[in-house]
């Protein structure tokens, strides 16, 4: 076959309509595509809505003063209240808080900026944590329970704030050392060029340049733990009256719906 040949093969071989016929069934797979995530979204925003709308026409009606700033009645009585239950679950994630965005931002501060990538502990230090944040919650509440509990004799808020902290760490430190990889490096640079030592560097500059995203982290970890139940079963145990100690069994929400 001569060049002329190949080149009218060629040319009928890739014709406009031939062009025309895979541009349409590229259009109709797109399409089709697009349908398809377009309605699984549809499904999980329907079935999202549906929940909240089912909640509210259900809930609102009982919510009041009195529901709010009660303690809870004695079972098969009328009224009563969760006001023992918020006070527990806002102590519980204080403490839970106050012990684990701050270990777990220090985590994620280490990974991002002070590990260095062929450090055998760093490498061992992220295999923990991504081990750690798929640890089912229960696991961690026997853990505090026979570290905790069992040595000090007494179910606690305390005890249920170190289980919530170990479950937030993991989350932190790995959404901490996600965000703070994305600040340019041409940042740091500038910094240690200004002869600002690293670890300077890093509190002054990275993470205020990071901060949005590690704020997230935590309040998504906070609204993690503030749904667990299974190690607070262990640790906190429930309290029927307004605790009066941290040291002491204490209600928390999901406890007291799990009890209702």
């Amino acid at each position: 076959m001569n060049t002329s040949q190949t080149i009218t093969t060629g040319a009928r071989r890739f014709s406009p309509r031939a062009s025309s016929s895979i541009s349409m069934g590229r259009k109709i797979r797109s399409t089709l595509a697009l349908l398809l995530t377009g309605l699984a979204t549809l499904a999980a925003i329907s079935l999202l809505m549906y929940l909240l709308i089912f909640l509210l026409l259900k809930g609102a009606g009982a919510i009041n003063w009195e529901f709010l700033t009660q303690t809870p009645s004695a079972v098969g009585e009328a009224g009563g209240g969760i006001a023992n239950s918020l006070v527990g679950t806002f102590t519980i994630v204080l403490i839970a808080s106050l012990m684990g965005v701050p270990l777990g931002i220090m985590v994620g501060v280490y990974l991002s900026e002070q590990a260095s990538a062929g450090s055998a502990f760093a490498n061992l230090a992220r295999i923990a944590v991504n081990t750690f944040t798929g640890i089912p919650s229960i696991i961690v509440g026997i853990f505090v329970y026979i570290t905790v509990v069992k040595t000090f004799g007494n179910f606690s808020a305390v005890a249920g704030g170190i289980a919530l902290a170990i479950i937030m760490i993991p989350i932190i430190a790995r959404t901490s050392e996600d965000v703070m990889r994305l600040v340019p490096g041409s940042i740091r640079e500038a910094g240690l060029a200004l002869g600002i030592p690293t670890w300077r560097v890093t509190l002054g500059v990275v993470i205020p340049a990071a901060r949005s995203g590690i704020i997230t982290g935590g309040v998504l970890a906070v609204a993690r733990v503030a749904g667990e139940t299974a190690p607070l079963i262990l640790t906190a145990l429930g309290n029927e009256f307004m605790q009066s100690s941290i040291f002491e069994p204490t209600d928390e929400l999901t406890l007291r719906i799990l009890k209702y």
